[in-house]
């Protein structure tokens, strides 16, 4: 999956008195934006869906209860469409909106929200510097590039990005950075750490020491797919990890990339569905056997 290049933030915008000509002015800087009502929740842009008559969500796949033609409502609302957005569907809601959202992912942002006082002295400590907004209790922390969103990766701290829309409060200070892997890293649940029961795993090595046809981007995005899919099984836990353990090594297991970090990461989803190590080192034995690596 691709996301589009990250958005730069407009540098001015137009007083919150008149959210619709704010959203307007963003859309035309290329923020995907949507109007929010009290509470800072979205509209139900369809006549089925006002008052989140459907429950608030989005019209996918996954979507659950809404039946709307087209996603209405939530981050799936969020448009960069200028007729759409003053579009006479939409008019009450602009008329009713509290303020203005936007979509971060759909921008090629991540929002780092710092909800508290504490949360944000902890950012300044431990993030790489990025353009920075006030909020009422803490500081939004932009950075350029897209990820998946989580609420409390910490105390305070939520990720706001792919399917999460955050509310606009200016356009902040500061140079924009990248998305750095601390970012990333903060999504990743924390597990137990794994028994120690004496078990020898032996990791993949080659002389190359590089993997020869992918990019460690890659090999992050495999792990963290891998982890998914093991913290995904509902039945069948043995199978899953096995399988997994065989998908990860027939791409990597050749090329000396994995390391005894990747392996335990791999162990620690693992363990986290009620495997023991020594049957996580088992499973990988016999995937190393079966592939021949």
């Amino acid at each position: 999956m691709t996301h589009p290049p990250a958005t730069p933030l407009p540098r001015s915008t137009t007083p919150a008195s008149n959210h619709l000509r704010t959203a307007l002015d963003l859309a035309t800087a290329g923020l995907p934006v949507l109007p929010l009502r009290a509470g800072k929740l979205p509209f139900g842009n369809c006549t089925a869906c006002r008052d989140n008559a459907c429950g608030g969500r989005p019209n996918m796949k996954t979507a659950g209860a809404c039946a709307c033609p087209a996603p209405c409502h939530g981050w799936a609302a969020a448009t960069t469409d200028a007729a759409v957005l003053s579009s006479r569907p939409w008019a009450t809601a602009w008329r009713e909106a509290q303020a203005v959202a936007y979509h971060p992912g759909g921008a090629g942002l991540t929002v780092v929200d710092l909800d508290t006082h504490e949360a944000a002295a902890w950012a300044r400590e431990s993030l790489p510097r990025t353009r920075t907004v006030p909020t009422t209790r803490g500081e939004h922390w932009i950075y350029q590039g897209a990820m998946r969103s989580a609420n409390a990766v910490r105390s305070g701290v939520d990720i706001k990005s792919l399917m999460a829309y955050a509310r606009w409060l200016g356009p902040g200070t500061g140079t924009m950075a990248p998305l750095p892997e601390v970012v990333r890293a903060l999504t990743v649940k924390h597990r137990p750490a794994p028994e120690r029961g004496g078990v020898a795993v032996a990791v993949p090595t080659s002389a190359g020491g590089e993997c020869r046809h992918r990019t460690p981007a890659y090999l992050e995005r495999g792990i963290v797919m891998a982890e998914g899919r093991i913290a995904d099984a509902r039945s069948a836990v043995h199978t899953t990890v096995y399988r997994v353990f065989l998908a990860v090594l027939s791409t990597h297991g050749r090329c000396g990339c994995l390391t005894e970090t990747h392996v335990q990461r791999l162990f620690l989803a693992a363990q986290a569905k009620g495997e023991s190590v020594r049957h996580c080192a088992a499973a990988w034995a016999n995937a190393r056997t079966a592939l021949g690596v």
